[in-house]
């Protein structure tokens, strides 16, 4: 099957929308805004309701579900559970959305001491639930600052930290987002920078040091180990990864922040994975920027 042929479902009705404090001088708790965003509404496109969490320097950032297609087929799986990792203070939290959409309200706190003691990981990134039930978040440094691409499960049901889901003992330098891909026995991940080193803001020097990443890591799905390395170039820094929305496919593309190009990921014929810069915008003069170049 392929999600060209799933009719469409209705339209969205409400956005949830993670909002930041951080680094702006007000000392508040980020908040999860939601927004009526069904035209028929009064109050469209109006935020509606505003969840603050209960620290403040959280650094909210990507967002995930506790269900979503890996669970079809599963009548007791519902997508009533928002999951907010912290990317600065290391917390996730668990947000229902599920008992009354229009007013989230906090479920559970996972907090920083968690992921260190059973993962010797910090900085959770991207979160995608797992046909499993369990939750699957990406890390980008350890308890100290330092860059590590690890992975950390949570238990779907009661958010409890199971541990590393790598196995091996070979783990990228730095991590950042990943996506994964069954019916090819693979997880892609990319590299952002070491957590000590982005966390107050971007040094271009850190770059040439190796404090920022430069590969689209690959992983065997089954056996939850390290198998390669995409080199993309220095001063590439691949973030969002994503295979085409088509269930059999065995590509996709790796947008990369600093050199402003898009590149191609595919499987070869013999089996392992390659990619190819298919795009590259051009830098741009400016004034007033930490570089006089612009990537694009």
């Amino acid at each position: 099957a392929s999600p060209k042929f799933v009719p469409p479902g209705p339209r969205e009705e409400l956005l949830y929308l993670p909002c930041i404090y951080r680094n702006t001088g007000i000392q508040k708790p980020d908040y999860l805004a939601t927004v009526d965003v069904d035209p028929k509404s009064p109050h469209y496109c109006q935020v509606i309701h505003r969840l603050p969490m209960p620290n403040v320097g959280d650094e909210l950032h990507h967002s995930g579900w506790n269900a979503c297609s890996s669970c079809f087929g599963d009548a007791s799986k519902s997508r009533n559970l928002l999951i907010l990792p912290s990317l600065i203070s290391s917390r996730i939290y668990v947000v229902d959305v599920g008992t009354d959409p229009r007013a989230p309200r906090l479920h559970k706190v996972v907090e920083p001491l968690e992921l260190f003691q059973k993962g010797n990981v910090a900085n959770p990134h991207t979160s995608h639930c797992l046909g499993t039930g369990d939750i699957l978040i990406s890390c980008l440094g350890d308890p100290a600052g330092n860059g590590k691409g690890s992975f950390i499960l949570l238990d779907g049901e009661t958010f409890e930290v199971k541990g590393n889901w790598e196995r091996g003992g070979k783990v990228p330098s730095l991590g950042y987002d990943f996506w994964y891909q069954p019916r090819h026995n693979v997880l892609l991940s990319t590299e952002w920078g070491a957590p000590k080193t982005l966390r107050d803001g971007f040094n271009p020097a850190d770059v040439g040091k190796g404090h920022y990443g430069r590969h689209v890591n690959v992983w065997d799905w089954s056996s939850h180990v390290l198998l390669q390395a995409l080199d993309l170039g220095e001063g590439s820094i691949p973030l969002e990864i994503r295979f085409l929305h088509e269930p059999a496919a065995a590509e996709g593309f790796v947008g990369c922040a600093l050199s402003g190009a898009v590149h191609r990921f595919y499987k070869t014929q013999k089996g392992d994975w390659a990619e190819e810069k298919v795009i590259e915008v051009p830098t741009k003069k400016v004034q007033g920027w930490l570089l006089p170049d612009m990537p694009g």
